[in-house]
């Protein structure tokens, strides 16, 4: 366990920024300068929290019900079965049936290919983009409509170089062009505008490149699924009862150290290696600089973590193991609610979050404030959306639960605060954007 306080030496920093208890750990920090009125973008209002609350709880009810066992974690599955339809079942039946000798582990492989390399492809579509199923003629948007998507780019081959093949390889993704992936996204820049395509495209390319360069992880074929193999032997075997179990913290290690990599130079580094979703905050080194009467911070101490994508990626591999492989997976306190913009855009819909009056005179020529992804207002509130992804999970289970049902904050996750924040930016906003826009380059919500 790294320590709570700053302070670190740059060797151990990278280590702990690169953990997943860093995450909540720096936001807290952030979130105390929020406490006391000492952030630079964004005014904290507590006492809009309970509305807010409330708002999640009707949701949770109109849905379903009491049956809180029955709300689904958080993942990459829900969104490929948008619709009503259940197009990964679907998928399960079709190799079950037409290859009855594929075993459990190849399965889980298969899914593991399809949603890593979905997940990464899953960076903010933009207001315009539409993608039309060719099975169903649905037309879906944003974060599904990339789902389905690249479902039926994977079905049709494309990750793997060969038409007949449900896998990912780094030899099949090394062979996707811009102008296939541009056409197998239905993406056009005058018709149908997606947001970074090209961007989209390097990051399957660094992918490929980063799959070669890790055979201890993926294998020698460069396969996401591979890292199966590598995470069995960790698996521990309970002799009283059956189960078998694993720590998040080792599927954790394989997502960090093994894609590392993929992240553009843009990021931030430090001591030479790229942190990834990790980013300088200025309201935490103001704090910093004046507890140390203004004297130098050490390298690293204002940077917050969010690993926002590596995160959603790892809940969506857990539901594939538990699924599929039947393993249990400890340590999932660790994880943090996904700092996006459908979780940070219901704060600001609800008033907890306000831009202060000066931003938003800066921001006039804006019908929508809009940002890019570094700016140090986008840290804040993203940061300030960790800890009260928290607060609202904690609120939520007081009021509602049973004594013998406790919600996780993946199912609230999935029940409340991003269907709450897609269902109030559409009741608020034509187009059902996000109250802040954050400018994509492809490779970051």
């Amino acid at each position: 366990m790294y320590p709570f306080s700053s302070h670190l030496e740059p060797d151990t920093q990278v280590l702990y920024l690169r953990s997943l208890p860093a995450i909540r750990q720096r936001c807290s920090q952030v979130f105390e300068q929020a406490q006391v009125g000492q952030l630079n973008y964004f005014d904290y209002h507590p006492e809009k929290e309970s509305e807010l609350v409330d708002f999640c709880i009707t949701l949770i009810q109109r849905d379903y019900g009491t049956d809180y066992a029955s709300i689904p974690p958080h993942g990459r599955w829900r969104h490929f079965d948008v619709g009503g339809h259940t197009r990964v079942e679907d998928l399960l039946y079709k190799w079950r049936t037409s290859s009855p000798e594929l075993s459990p582990r190849e399965i889980c492989k298969r899914l593991f290919d399809l949603f890593l390399v979905s997940v990464l492809l899953d960076a903010g579509a933009g207001n315009i983009w539409k993608y039309r199923e060719p099975t169903t003629g649905e037309v879906y948007s944003r974060s599904e409509g990339l789902a389905i998507a690249s479902l039926h780019m994977f079905q049709a081959g494309l990750f793997s170089g060969d038409s007949t093949s449900c896998v990912v390889n780094a030899a099949g993704l090394e062979k996707l062009s811009v102008e296939q992936f541009a056409q197998a996204m239905q993406a056009n820049p005058e018709s149908n505008p997606l947001a970074g395509v090209d961007g989209r495209c390097a990051l399957l390319s660094r992918l490929a490149s980063v799959l070669r360069s890790h055979p201890e992880f993926f294998g020698v074929d460069g396969r996401p699924g591979d890292m199966l193999d590598f995470l069995e032997p960790l698996k521990r075997d309970d002799p009283d009862t059956g189960k078998q179990s694993i720590h998040v913290t080792f599927l954790w290690h394989v997502l960090m150290d093994g894609l590392t990599a993929i992240w553009p130079d843009s990021r931030t580094k430090l001591k030479g290696t790229s942190l990834g979703d990790v980013w300088p905050c200025e309201a935490l080194r103001n704090a910093l600089c004046r507890k140390c009467h203004w004297q130098e911070i050490m390298e690293g101490d204002d940077l917050v973590p969010f690993h926002k994508l590596s995160q959603w990626l790892c809940y969506s591999l857990i539901e594939v193991l538990q699924k599929i492989m039947k393993w249990d997976v400890d340590g999932m306190g660790d994880m943090t609610g996904l700092p996006e913009y459908r979780n940070g855009g219901l704060l600001v819909d609800f008033g907890v979050l306000t831009l202060k009056p000066s931003v938003i005179q800066s921001q006039s020529s804006h019908d929508i404030p809009r940002f890019s992804a570094s700016h140090p207002a986008i840290i804040e509130w993203r940061a300030m959306t960790v800890i009260e992804l928290d607060r609202i999970a904690e609120a939520i289970c007081s009021k509602i639960t049973q004594a013998s049902t406790k919600l996780s904050l993946p199912q609230i996750l999935e029940s409340a605060t991003w269907k709450g924040g897609r269902e109030i930016a559409k009741a608020k906003r034509a187009n059902g954007g996000p109250p802040i826009e954050i400018e994509s380059d492809g490779t970051l919500f």
